[in-house]
């Protein structure tokens, strides 16, 4: 009773929960723009989830510290793209507050069993114990109960964005603990030799091999869509987890379309 107690006390991942159910999720990424009203506005406008992007962005662990804490009390989740694949980088981040992380350039199926690891306590993993931190919310808990909370609610994320992650495909779908297979496109159009073309022949099956890999282990794949054009082709094709856009392109394409429309008019 007092573990069924803590556990529905701790903040849930809705979004590992819905697509363990096979529903879908949209959210956004964030590269540029941190404010102490990102997180309420990201989710007023309807973001069920936002990924923070730390590998391009340039942000510190302070601004995504502020920013986690930020999403507390709220609906939305946050995740973070780590600056490194490091187990350091992956424990502090989890130990700040992140709901999941997305691990760059998953090439094998043990590499994804490393990431997963970093993820989980012992026995399962090699994460370090700190207990009554940002991660549980400050409050006090059994152990065993924060561990199993913890496990249940964290989200493994893995890009696959070059050839040799393509053709390791399957083999990472099936490890145990990883969640998600996220489709790189931008690095997967440079390894296939065919930059920026997302609907060459080589991408469009590179696409087609990543969703199979997703589907053979009832497992969820995630994209970032530049439109909704983009958006709704890949929701057709299998892609459960959207990111709409980011914000440096949200805000270039808005004020552009209405800069653009009003010099019609001037």
């Amino acid at each position: 009773m007092a573990r069924q107690r803590y556990l529905l006390a701790m903040r849930p991942n809705p979004v590992k929960t819905m697509l363990g159910d096979g529903e879908t999720v949209i959210g956004t990424m964030v590269f540029e723009f941190l404010s102490p009203g990102l997180p309420q506005v990201l989710q007023n406008a309807g973001a069920q989830f936002v990924f923070y992007d730390m590998e391009h962005s340039g942000f510190s662990v302070d601004q995504i510290k502020w920013q986690l804490a930020l999403c507390r009390g709220l609906d939305i989740v946050p995740l973070v793209r780590p600056p490194d694949t490091s187990s350091h980088d992956t424990a502090r981040l989890l130990d700040l507050g992140a709901m999941g992380l997305l691990f760059q350039m998953c090439e094998t199926a043990e590499q994804a069993e490393e990431f997963v690891r970093w993820t989980r306590y012992p026995p399962e993993g090699r994460r370090g114990a700190m207990f009554g931190g940002a991660h549980d919310d400050y409050r006090a808990g059994p152990v065993p109960d924060v561990i199993a909370g913890a496990h249940d609610r964290t989200m493994v994320c893995v890009l696959i964005e070059s050839a040799r992650g393509l053709a390791n495909a399957e083999e990472i779908m099936a490890v145990p603990g990883v969640d998600v297979a996220h489709l790189g496109h931008g690095d997967l159009s440079l390894s296939l030799g065919v930059p920026g073309r997302i609907d060459h022949p080589d991408m469009v099956a590179g696409i087609d091999t990543i969703l199979a890999a997703c589907e053979q282990h009832g497992k969820p794949a995630a994209c970032l869509a530049g439109s909704v054009e983009i958006g709704q082709d890949w929701l057709r094709r299998g892609f459960r987890m959207i990111s709409y856009s980011y914000d440096i392109g949200l805000l270039s394409a808005a004020l552009a379309d209405g800069i653009g429309r009003l010099r019609e008019q001037a």
